[in-house]
């Protein structure tokens, strides 16, 4: 099947031949849809804190903070914002001068708000020798674009959406980039007065990253009184997976085999290399200004401090497992703690001996811990928290997505469809074990929850295989928390226009 061209491509990928196979694999024969339980809702897999708990866990985050322990904010920032913008490209591409469509129309009407206007301006007196007012009274809507999205003007199209101008401040715009700094500031900043933050970029964009931090961080080191440690990765490429023809053979282009990107599951080969006691995870898209932060970095901290309590109470139980004193009493509170906090069920342990029971807590209780916000769904789409059944029988927590679903199985869609909260991939981790080694991250993935999508190159269609994703299959045999969070701590950004929404203004 492989040429010595392919082989040596391979080699230079660090991909072995056995991976393609499988991949390939993986293409003739499917994914198989994720059993569920039932949807996650208040009571039954995900938490509602009240008042009080809030301030207990807030406090509990602080004590842990001044603990000399290393916290580190991890952002998924790979890939170009060209996504943000498809609705102006296709305007700038169309046969229309004037905006018809409804985002075209809204884009238009409050340019003026974005915090990138006075660049985007400036740069079109530059390259049209007129303001963007006076191109918009004259009917040329177009080059107004092309100034935002070309190179010859901002480049926005084409740039990563960590360094484009997301809000307006008295003292000028802030890049998304700069609100996780000041984010990090806020809820991140150890004893010694550190900020750790990582961000995952793609290869062509970190000369922009490392630019723009080069040129911020000293502004906000000294608002803030803290010294940030900025570290960047990039996508391997041995996570690279194997396009598909329709005959499920290697996909080639000039005889070459084809690779593509294996989505964000990849990053957890990222995470993995992450030394840390607890790691936040949060998209570098979902950000806010100043005067909306309160409500999120209270249930950062609140959050931060449930995981923090949790795993104090896992380790405790572990110390007692593997010392062997402990009694028939104590087995069945730690059975408790599985069902009703961690909400793991397994109904064949009611048959189990003691040492069983024992071995199968000790198997439930190390293992990477993570805590998820969850909002109230308001018809978003991507996914959201289930019961689902795995490999072993029991049931867990897990994120899933509407592809991992079978649409034919009435019982699945009912849930599906029943579900309350939807997942803002906002997620608070701990990934060492008590002895404070790291887990090896790749143990706890799934790999029957990758995914298949049809694409098309050079006007050839293609199969892409998509890993199991970061929050979805590549943390699936992870113990998972679902906690609600309000709806004003999750403000992505998918198209420019949202940043018209009152949230980012």
């Amino acid at each position: 099947m492989f040429t010595s061209e392919d082989l040596a491509l391979l080699q230079k990928k660090g991909i072995t031949p056995e991976k393609v196979e499988s991949q390939l694999l993986s293409f003739k024969e499917g994914f198989p849809y994720l059993e569920i339980k039932s949807g996650a809702t208040i009571g039954e897999g995900i938490l509602a804190l009240n008042d009080d708990a809030i301030e207990r866990y807030q406090n509990i985050w602080e004590k842990y903070l001044h603990e000399n322990k290393q916290i580190l904010k991890f952002v998924p920032a790979s890939g170009a914002a060209s996504r943000m913008f498809k609705d102006l490209f296709e305007f700038l591409n169309s046969q229309r001068d004037k905006p018809e469509t409804e985002f075209e129309k809204i884009f238009f009407d409050n340019i003026k708000n974005f915090a990138f206007y006075n660049d985007l301006d400036s740069a079109c007196i530059k390259n049209e020798n007129a303001p963007i007012e006076e191109l918009i009274e004259k009917g040329e809507y177009k080059p107004v674009v092309a100034n935002l999205l070309l190179e010859k003007g901002l480049n926005y199209g084409s740039l990563p959406k960590g360094v484009l101008k997301f809000h307006n401040y008295q003292d000028g715009a802030r890049t998304a980039m700069e609100e996780h700094l000041v984010e990090g500031a806020l809820y991140c900043a150890n004893g010694k007065g550190e900020v750790n933050l990582h961000f995952t970029v793609s290869p062509e964009h970190l000369s922009f990253f490392e630019r723009l931090v080069n040129e911020t961080k000293s502004k906000y080191e000294k608002r803030y009184g803290i010294k940030y440690n900025v570290s960047f990765s990039v996508q391997k490429s041995s996570t690279d997976t194997v396009a598909a023809d329709s005959e499920n053979n290697p996909f080639r282009e000039n005889d070459k085999i084809l690779f593509r990107p294996g989505g964000h599951g990849a990053l957890i080969e990222n995470l993995n290399e992450m030394s840390s006691d607890v790691i936040f995870i949060k998209n570098i898209d979902n950000v806010v200004p100043d005067k909306l932060k309160p409500s999120t970095i209270k249930y950062k901290q609140a959050l931060g401090g449930l995981l923090v309590s949790l795993q104090q109470k896992i380790f405790s139980y572990l110390d007692l497992l593997e010392s062997g004193r402990y009694t028939h009493e104590q087995l069945l509170e730690m059975v408790r703690f599985l069902q009703h906090t961690l909400f793991v069920r397994n109904d064949n342990t009611k048959t189990f001996e003691d040492s069983e029971l024992a071995i199968y807590l000790i198997n439930k209780f190390r293992r990477p811990l993570r805590i998820c916000g969850m909002v109230k769904n308001v018809g978003e789409p991507g996914g959201g928290p289930f019961i689902a059944f795995n490999n072993d029988g029991s049931s867990s927590p897990q994120i899933l997505e509407s592809s991992q679903i079978d649409k034919n199985n009435p019982e699945a869609m009912e849930a599906f469809n029943n579900s309350t909260h939807f997942n803002p991939v906002d997620l608070i981790c701990a990934t060492r074990d008590k002895e404070g080694n790291s887990y090896n991250l790749i143990d706890f993935v799934d790999p029957k929850t990758g995914f298949i999508s049809l694409k098309s190159k050079n006007g050839k269609e293609l199969k892409a295989l998509e890993l199991p994703g970061l929050w979805n299959g590549a943390m699936s045999d992870w113990n998972t928390v679902f906690v609600e969070v309000p709806i004003e701590t999750f403000n992505p950004v998918k198209t420019v226009n949202d940043l018209q929404r009152p949230q980012h203004q």
